[in-house]
């Protein structure tokens, strides 16, 4: 067990994304407190400084990131914790904590997804279960893909809180060569495009599968980005332009990117693989598939007309055919 010393933060989660975050702030000379739920990962970090199954090719500082396999010393370890696991997870992950944990901690979420029986997103979840104030939430998004972060690729991060003094502390935290901050108080808007983003990407991951091309496939985006932001609208009225980088950037790298792992779940479906078995043959999870039924349920507080979400709901769930769901689409965009 690792000793109890002061951390500059800390990671909760074991895949590529914590992982990547760790490298960013070694980089930049910050201590790491990392939790990780996975024994056989945890023990390979301890002793060879690297995740044996995620980023394998990164090197971690030992005298700067220490593994923990207890979430509690973790946490307690230091003032600003960074939630990097997927949705459906979360609750489990967060088990055995005391309600009272996160009082007085700047609590990050670095999760594009939504908890799954809450049907909340991340921000609203710690809010509800914990007590966390927004004040004190802070939203870590895109667009951003963990491989291209280590690979030192230029990456713009964005950081959202209704108080930007505490999102200007974390985003300083990252800032660096090679990764540009943003700074926004759209808490809830940039969550919930986050979310939404990664069932568009399916969506269009189904597209390609079928065998649409770019053409079709950028106005199914384009249209996407509308929906977007009428839902987002809906369930957060405030000032907010769609164009910017935590909306149509994330929207965009998301439904192209050859790390997107919701384009692909999405393309091994309109493949023809059987939604079980697209799911059995990714290796991480795809928010997308989770946060699909939950969109389904988030809708009817809003009565948004959200089609292309639905289409993608119907694909993953009630066993439409993608041929027809996107025939039916392609009549329909404009």
């Amino acid at each position: 067990m690792p000793d109890l010393k002061a951390a500059d933060v800390t990671l909760v989660g074991s895949g590529s994304w914590p992982t990547a975050l760790a490298m960013v702030l070694a980089s930049n000379h910050r201590r790491i407190a990392w939790y990780i739920d996975r024994p056989e990962i945890y023990r390979h970090v301890r002793r060879y400084q690297q995740n044996p199954f995620y980023l394998t090719s990164v090197k971690l500082d030992p005298q700067l990131v220490m593994p923990f396999d207890n979430i509690t010393e973790a946490v307690a370890a230091s003032e600003i914790v960074i939630l990097v696991t997927p949705a459906a997870f979360l609750k489990a992950e967060l088990n055995g904590l005391r309600d009272d944990m996160f009082g007085g901690r700047i609590v990050c979420s670095g999760i594009k997804g939504i908890v799954p029986g809450n049907n909340t997103v991340v921000g609203e979840y710690m809010h509800s279960r914990y007590g966390v104030p927004y004040e004190d939430i802070v939203i870590i998004t895109g667009p951003s893909h963990a491989e291209e972060v280590a690979m030192e690729k230029l990456t713009y991060l964005t950081f959202a809180s209704p108080e930007t003094s505490h999102a200007g502390r974390v985003a300083e935290l990252f800032s660096g060569s090679w990764i540009m901050t943003l700074i926004s108080s759209d808490l809830f808007g940039i969550e919930y495009a986050a979310v939404m983003k990664n069932i568009y990407a399916i969506a269009t991951g189904i597209a390609h599968g079928l065998g649409y091309g770019d053409n079709f496939i950028a106005v199914l985006l384009a249209n996407a980005a509308g929906e977007m932001r009428r839902f987002v609208d809906a369930l957060s009225p405030e000032q907010r332009d769609i164009t910017d980088s935590p909306y149509l950037g994330d929207l965009l790298v998301t439904g192209y990117s050859q790390f997107s792992r919701n384009r692909n779940l999405g393309h091994m479906i309109g493949k023809g693989y059987p939604v079980k078995n697209a799911l059995l043959e990714m290796t991480q999870v795809a928010e997308g598939y989770y946060a699909s039924g939950c969109i389904n349920e988030v809708k009817r507080k809003t009565g948004s007309d959200i089609p292309i979400a639905d289409a993608v709901y119907r694909i993953l769930y009630l066993n439409s055919a993608p041929a027809k769901e996107m025939r039916i689409l392609s009549k329909n965009l404009r």
